[in-house]
């Protein structure tokens, strides 16, 4: 699903939606189009990329806790291994799930697969490997920026 950047009043990122749901953001002249696909347009308006709202939008759940997701974990490390810094394409649990872990925001961090694989079960440093920062809680604003 395409997803089309939401600003508020004030230029900040608050989220995303899909380009239909932007689209009828657009007719019901609650947003207008900040950026735009060249050349593609829906009727009367230009396909966005991005959407800014009309009026200011008091986001106060912005800078609550964001809910745990392996989704919401790569995003947060930007998709950076946490042992080598390479390309992350997996969650790996600091304490394995078999050892008691659990799929929290302070206990599971980006990996790739071969240090994944490497450390399976274990504890990093039982298989050599360092994470190179401490996983943290981050807030809603945190993965929409």
């Amino acid at each position: 699903m395409t997803e089309v950047v939401i600003l508020n009043a004030s230029y900040e990122p608050i989220g995303g939606v899909s380009v239909r749901h932007a689209i009828g953001m657009l007719v019901r002249q609650v947003a207008v189009v900040e950026e735009a696909v060249a050349g593609q347009m829906f009727g009367p308006y230009p396909r966005p990329k991005v959407v800014r709202l009309i009026r200011y939008v008091a986001a106060k759940w912005l800078y609550r806790p964001a809910g745990w997701s392996k989704r919401s974990v790569l995003k947060r490390d930007r998709h950076q291994c946490a042992y080598c810094r390479g390309r992350a394409t997996t969650v790996d649990h600091v304490v394995a799930q078999s050892r008691g872990g659990s799929s929290t925001w302070l206990n599971t961090v980006a990996s790739c697969s071969p240090c994944n694989n490497r450390k399976g079960d274990k504890a990093a440093r039982d298989v050599g490997l360092r994470l190179q920062w401490e996983p943290w809680v981050p807030r809603h604003v945190d993965l929409v920026a």
